[in-house]
């Protein structure tokens, strides 16, 4: 089947879910059904030499499909949404480009929502990394310390009431932030929060997302959370730890302190026995199994399906598919 639409027009299909549901198997699958792409969508699959913890697809498995944004920084690099908007966005239009489905995958909901809702410019006077370094935010902390909160809040109703309206004035953060934004462009938080919201919209209609969510009875996910722990100590895990910490990353890197590594960083000092660290390792996982299921569970246009319903998805994206204009 080969997607014959144009770039402008560009179609994208989201497979989504709790770690360890079974994703990968199931876009092997589609992308052979489908002539598609994969593109990661897990914040950890990016880093290079971070194999067994991060669960990525096999050598093999990446032979037979083409794979993108996986091993692409080094573990010390630091990557975060806004990268990864700027480089999904180029390999998907590559991929549809070349008449191509692109299918999403992973678990990093924040990833794919900062994707789906499109690349917005930095408020002006800021940095691009939400630092402002003109001195405005230290101008009113002088003012706060010296009259208040009580003063910035009316300040804050006079010059941007919509925001006052949504913030408490106990909120010193956000009440500071508000200001911050108003002082240094002259335009109220309020409207340039309401004209990313116009741009998100107009970024997804030019683009429609279908996102297919996997799901699994609770008792039956964590059983395979807990095995797949096991298989990942046994394939060699502790390993691959001992391999990035002689390469000189330190366990304090971002990177490290995900869930597994930083669990074997305190298996091999001797901080944990073995038995402790595959416990915690396991029990870390399951509740961020928890939290990805809260996460995408918030998130209606989600159809949901078990692992097993492969031909019921492959329909639903070819029905998708051919109500597109």
């Amino acid at each position: 089947m080969e997607l014959m639409k144009t770039e402008s027009s560009q179609l994208l299909v989201a497979i989504v879910g709790p770690t360890a549901v079974g994703k990968t198997d199931l876009v092997l699958h589609l992308a052979g059904e489908l002539a598609a792409e994969i593109v990661n969508v897990d914040s950890m699959q990016v880093y290079r030499y971070m194999d067994i913890g991060t669960a990525k697809p096999s050598r093999q498995e990446r032979s037979q499909v083409q794979h993108h944004l996986i091993d692409i920084v080094d573990p010390d690099d630091e990557y975060n949404v806004s990268r990864f908007i700027a480089d999904a966005d180029q390999v998907c239009q590559d991929i549809s480009a070349r008449g191509r489905l692109p299918i999403l995958t992973g678990g990093t909901g924040l990833y794919l929502k900062g994707f789906e809702e499109g690349v917005f410019d930095p408020v002006p006077g800021e940095d691009g990394t939400g630092r402002n370094h003109s001195g405005s935010r230290e101008k009113l902390q002088e003012l706060l310390n010296e009259k208040g909160r009580e003063y910035l809040f009316a300040r804050l109703e006079k010059c941007d009431p919509v925001s006052a309206d949504r913030i408490h004035p106990n909120d010193t953060l956000r009440l500071l932030r508000a200001l911050e934004i108003f002082e240094e462009t002259g335009v109220p938080w309020s409207v340039h929060l309401t004209r990313q919201q116009e741009k998100g919209a107009e970024h997804k209609r030019s683009r429609p997302i279908l996102k297919i969510g996997l799901t699994l009875d609770r008792k039956c996910l964590y059983e395979r959370i807990n095995r797949r722990t096991a298989q990942m100590f046994d394939l060699g895990l502790p390993e691959e730890v001992q391999g990035l910490l002689d390469q000189g990353y330190s366990r304090e890197l971002k990177s490290m302190q995900s869930i597994g590594y930083r669990h074997m960083v305190n298996f091999l000092t001797g901080e944990w026995s073995k038995e402790e660290a595959l416990r915690l390792m396991a029990r870390d996982t399951r509740r961020y199994a928890k939290r990805q299921y809260t996460w995408f569970n918030k998130d209606r246009q989600i159809k949901w399906f078990a692992p097993e319903q492969q031909e019921d998805i492959i329909q639903t994206i070819k029905g998708f598919l051919e109500k597109q204009p």
